[in-house]
C-alpha cells in the first residue's frame, strides 16, 4: 500500500506543480484566440523545419550513449540505443526523471547491457550536459547581463541573496552534517544483508560513470555532444518565425530563452511545463513582446514539441515490440566472434 501511494505521488505532484503554474499563468486567458493564431497567424514551414532538429537531437544522444557504453565491456546495437533514449523522453512525460532509468531498463531487457554501468554512463551524460549548459549560460550572462538583471528584478530573485542565506557557521554546520550522514550511510551498508550486492552495483555504476577517460573516439564524442545542444536550440530557435511577433527578435533572444528555458526545466514538472512557460514568457516581455503574445508563443511551441516527444515515443515503442531480444555479451566476446568468422 505504502509502495502504492508513493508511486502515485510522483506522479500526481508533478502535474499538481506543473498544472497550478499553468492555471496561475493561463487563469482568464482567451484561448478561443489559440485556433485563430494557429490556422491564420502561425507560419507551420517554420516548425515543421524544426522538427528535424528535434529528432536529430535525440538520435545524436544515443549515438553518444552507445559510445560511452563501448569502454565498460557493452556493445548494444545502434537503434535500440536510439530507440530506448526516443522512449525515455516520452516516459519522462508522465513521471519526471523516470526516463533515465526507462533507458537504462530498455538496453537491458532487449541487448543485455548491465543496468548498473548503463545507469552509471547516464551520470557521466547528464554531468556533461550540465557542464555544456553552464558554459552557455556563462557567455550568456556575460553579453547579456542587463537583461538578466531584469529578469531578477521582475522575479523577485536576487542574486546576491544566494551568498548571503547561510552565516559561516551555518556553512559548517551543513558540511558536518553532510559528512555525518555519509557517515551513518556507510556504516549501515555495511551491517546490510545485501552488502555485497549493493557494493556490486555501485562499482558498475562508478565503472559506467569513468567510462568516458576510455572513449576511443573522443572528437567523435565531442561532435555528438555539441550536435546535441546545437540541435536543441536550432529546434526551439526556428520557431521564432513561425510567429510574426517574434520573427525579428534576433539569435541573442533566442539564446537567451533557450538558456532560461534550459535551467527552468530542471523542476521536475512534465517536459517542464509551467516552470518552463513562465521562464520563457518572462524572458520574451522583457525584449518588447505583449504579454498575450508571449503566451501564445510559449504554448504553441511548447505544446507541439511535447507532442513530437510523444510521437517519437510511440514510434520507439512500436520499433522495440519488433525487435529481438540478445543475451549480454561483453564487446570483448562479440569482437572476438567477428575476427573468428
Amino acid at each position: 500500500m505504502k509502495h502504492t501511494v508513493n508511486n502515485l505521488l510522483k506522479i500526481a505532484l508533478p502535474l499538481v506543480l506543473g498544472g497550478g503554474i499553468l492555471y496561475w499563468m493561463y487563469r482568464g486567458f482567451d484561448f478561443r484566440r489559440i485556433e485563430h493564431v494557429l490556422l491564420h497567424e502561425m507560419d507551420w514551414t517554420w516548425m515543421l523545419l524544426s522538427f528535424p532538429f528535434g529528432i536529430m537531437a535525440q538520435v545524436f544522444r544515443g549515438w553518444r550513449w552507445r559510445q560511452t557504453l563501448q569502454p565498460t565491456g557493452e556493445s548494444p546495437r545502434t537503434s535500440t540505443s536510439v530507440n530506448a533514449v526516443f522512449l525515455s523522453y516520452a516516459a519522462s512525460l508522465v513521471v519526471p526523471r523516470i526516463g533515465e532509468f526507462t533507458r537504462c531498463g530498455v538496453l537491458s531487457r532487449y541487448d543485455g547491457v548491465s543496468f548498473s554501468k548503463a545507469l552509471g554512463t547516464v551520470v557521466t551524460e547528464r554531468a556533461i550536459d550540465t557542464v555544456v549548459v553552464l558554459l552557455v549560460t556563462g557567455l550568456t550572462l556575460l553579453f547579456q547581463m542587463s537583461v538578466f538583471g531584469t529578469f531578477f528584478d521582475r522575479t523577485g530573485t536576487s542574486i546576491d541573496s544566494l551568498f548571503t542565506q547561510f552565516s559561516a557557521t551555518g556553512y559548517l554546520v551543513t558540511a558536518l552534517c553532510g559528512v555525518a550522514v555519509l557517515l551513518l550511510a556507510a556504516w549501515l551498508l555495511r551491517r546490510l544483508s545485501l552488502y555485497n550486492k549493493v557494493k556490486d552495483t555501485l562499482r558498475d555504476i562508478w565503472q559506467g560513470i569513468v567510462s568516458l577517460k576510455n572513449v576511443k573516439n573522443i572528437p567523435l564524442f565531442l561532435f555528438f555532444t555539441i550536435g546535441i545542444w546545437v540541435c536543441y536550440f536550432l529546434h526551439y530557435y526556428l520557431t521564432f518565425f513561425c510567429f510574426p511577433f517574434t520573427e525579428n527578435l534576433g539569435i541573442a533572444c533566442a539564446l537567451v530563452t533557450f538558456v532560461v528555458g534550459s535551467i527552468a526545466v530542471i523542476v521536475p514538472t512534465p517536459n517542464g511545463a509551467g516552470p518552463w512557460h513562465f521562464a520563457v514568457k518572462t524572458m520574451l516581455i522583457l525584449y518588447g513582446v505583449a504579454d498575450e503574445q508571449a503566451l501564445y508563443f510559449v504554448l504553441i511551441v511548447h505544446t507541439v514539441q511535447t507532442m513530437l516527444v510523444i510521437a517519437l515515443g510511440i514510434y520507439a515503442w512500436m520499433a522495440l515490440n519488433f525487435t529481438s531480444k540478445v543475451r549480454g555479451k561483453s564487446l570483448q566476446e562479440r569482437l572476438n566472434k567477428q575476427q573468428q568468422s
